[in-house]
């Protein structure tokens, strides 16, 4: 049996919900990293990054190649670092949304002093 559309998306999503992933994918958009520079981007330990690497991997959005000792990650597609970017003009317009209805309620509490 096949798996709903909304299943799967939902299981991408599920897949990105993690901070140490996002942030591997937002340093990927600059280009391909080897291990030791997103270990020393991210600040995490090894065995928690490589982790992470591995669910990124096996969900096909990263790539990774050997150059001798050194294991290279990449994006997969392009269309990551549009998705990054959706995510991030999303939670622009919804915090600006907050900030000006924080701005309301403090400018109506200043007017009922």
């Amino acid at each position: 049996m096949s798996v709903p559309l909304y299943q799967a998306k939902a299981e991408f999503f599920r897949m990105l919900g993690h901070p140490v992933r996002i942030r591997v994918l937002e340093l990927l958009q600059d280009g391909p990293m080897p291990v030791r520079d997103l270990l020393a981007a991210i600040e995490v330990e090894a065995s928690s990054l490589s982790q992470q690497l591995a669910v990124l991997r096996r969900s096909g959005i990263v790539t990774s190649r050997r150059e001798g000792p050194t294991v290279i990650y990449a994006l997969a597609s392009g269309d990551v670092a549009d998705l990054l970017a959706a995510a991030r003009r999303i939670l622009t317009e919804l915090l600006a949304g907050k900030n000006e209805l924080l701005a309301e309620l403090r400018d109506s509490e200043v007017a009922t002093r």
